[in-house]
């Protein structure tokens, strides 16, 4: 497992990251708060200095279950606990949902849990499950964020592309009533419509954008430049790397019958940006191919920016 992951499960087997603890199903809150390695809470309280005297303006927070200190908050700082995370969740997708992965990062500084949404959806003859992504900061370092993270069934790779026209993703900061811009963001539901929508017509519109061999090798070599100075070993390493991802527009059997244009060109990057493998393995690199892939992944917003700029 990654450094930088500290507790997580995943179901059935390890998915694209490579990360977690393996479930034989999809857990309910109660359950995935437990194998997430998430059944913690976090306190506040005052921070002192060497000579006893209270620091005004700040708080510690601090986990219960081993002290473990995750950050240095103003005293405006509202906490949204794990339990809080799931129970959003849970209010926000109805009875039965059930959650595919959940866990901690940064030795429980970051947490996030990922639910699939209630409606498949089929766009252009395929199937497309959308799941909601909830991560949450307790060291004050970022916001509450909720994110729709689109996936082709029946390859598993992501289209959560960034569109003009609809939103995948929204946050709230942990000062003010948190816990009423959470009962605000329960519009969730009406977003998301919103953005499998605007995904349907941009899928129609990349099917109908023809691309030639000559320009999708074009384009592969701009996503993937040559620098004047790289050296032997590295210029032989980016031109594996043009080569693995053209095999995946030309030769990968569930693009057979999509026909030679955008869409397809779409799906051999995001299938490159979360399968290939990387010409250098670092220490969290699953970690960040998973945070990529539910995030939002530059390297498919920018051959999407691509292919609609021409």
């Amino acid at each position: 497992m990654a450094a930088n992951v500290e507790t997580m499960f995943s179901v059935r087997e390890k998915p694209w990251h490579g990360l977690g603890t393996v479930v034989a199903e999809a857990l309910s809150s109660k359950e995935a708060l437990i194998s997430a390695g998430l059944n913690w809470n976090v306190v506040q309280e005052p921070i002192f200095t060497g000579m006893e005297e209270e620091i005004s303006g700040y708080k510690v927070n601090v986990r219960d279950v081993d002290r473990k200190v995750l950050g240095v908050v103003s005293d405006r700082y509202k906490v949204i606990q794990n339990t809080e995370a799931f129970a959003f969740t849970d209010a926000l997708l109805g009875e039965g949902v059930c959650y595919e992965t959940a866990g901690a990062l940064q030795e429980g500084r970051k947490v996030w849990l990922l639910a699939r949404m209630p409606h498949e959806y089929i766009i252009s003859g395929e199937r497309i499950s959308p799941y909601l992504l909830f991560s949450n900061t307790h060291d004050g370092t970022g916001a509450v964020k909720v994110a729709l993270t689109p996936i082709r069934v029946v390859c598993n790779n992501t289209l959560n592309l960034a569109l003009r026209t609809a939103k995948r993703s929204w946050s709230m900061v942990h000062t003010g009533d948190v816990r009423e811009k959470i009962n605000e963001a329960k519009d969730t539901l009406l977003r998301a419509e919103t953005y499998m929508d605007g995904l349907g017509k941009e899928i129609d519109r990349l099917q109908k954008r023809k691309m030639s061999d000559r320009e999708v090798k074009e384009y592969i070599d701009m996503l993937l430049p040559l620098d004047e100075g790289f050296s032997a070993q590295q210029t032989k390493n980016i031109m594996r790397l043009r080569e693995d991802m053209q095999a995946r527009y030309f030769d990968a059997p569930d693009l057979q019958d999509v026909g030679k244009n955008a869409y397809r060109f779409i799906n051999a990057v995001s299938d490159f940006a979360t399968h290939a493998e990387p010409v250098r393995r670092t220490a969290n690199y699953k970690e960040n191919l998973f945070l990529k892939t539910v995030e939002g992944n530059p390297l498919i917003d920018k051959a999407h920016q691509m292919v609609c700029a021409a």
